[in-house]
This record gives structure tokens, sequence and C-alpha cells, in this order.
């Protein structure tokens, strides 16, 4: 079983930078995807950033490329995500998730291939 813990969620202006971080418990050698989402209002999941845990390949959707940088820390099983020109429409609940799915390089950011979920912390971005 697979517990993921996040932290780093706050308050922030327009421009500002914020890193989220999400802690890994348990038997974490099923996995081979970690990612970031975030949900806005509304009932959709936003796929943010992934990073294949093998190979270190990151993914990013065009909204926020350029500004995040997702990243691991394997000695500390803590996966990163540093959050930077941040705007109003990055305001969002930001959940860390992991797949036991081999295959996702073309899929990284559906919801469904991803098994396990941390509880999510909210991003407040002010104009």
């Amino acid at each position: 079983q697979v517990q993921l813990v996040e932290s780093g969620g706050g308050s922030v202006q327009a421009g500002g930078s914020l890193r989220l971080a999400c802690r890994v418990y348990g038997y974490s050698n099923s996995l081979y995807w970690m990612a970031w989402f975030r949900q806005a209002p509304g009932p959709e999941h936003e796929g943010v950033a992934a990073i294949n845990i093998g190979s270190g390949d990151t993914y990013y959707a065009d909204s926020v490329k350029g500004r995040f940088t997702i990243s691991q820390d394997n000695a500390k099983s803590t996966l990163y995500l540093e959050m930077r020109s941040l705007k109003p429409e990055d305001t969002a609940v930001h959940y860390c998730a992991a797949a036991s799915t081999p295959r996702l390089t073309g899929s990284w950011w559906r919801v469904g291939p991803y098994n396990y979920w941390g509880q999510g912390t909210q991003v407040t971005v002010s104009p």
C-alpha cells in the first residue's frame, strides 16, 4: 500500500513562488510515474506535470511550461513541484498522484491511470 502526503501550499501574490512537496510512504517500488494535478472550482482535474520515476523524464502542461518544475528526491521519497511566476489562474487544489502503470508517456495527464492520490493542498494566487 502507498500513501501520499502533500505539503507546501499557501497564498501568494501574482508573480510569487511556492514549492509543493509530496512524501511517499509505503511500498514505492511498484510505482513508475508520479504527477501533480490540480482542480480549480469544478469537477475537472488538470494534469500539471509528471515524471517517469525510472528515467527522470519530465512532462508539463502547456499552461505551466517554463514556470513550473517537477523533480524527485529518491533518498527522501519525495516529489516536488517548484512553481514560479504564479498567476491567479493557478489557484486550485493541487494533488500528488502516483501510477503503477509503466507506459504513460502519451497519456500522463489522464486521471485514470493513477491509482494513488494525496489529500490535496490549496494554492491561492491573488492579483
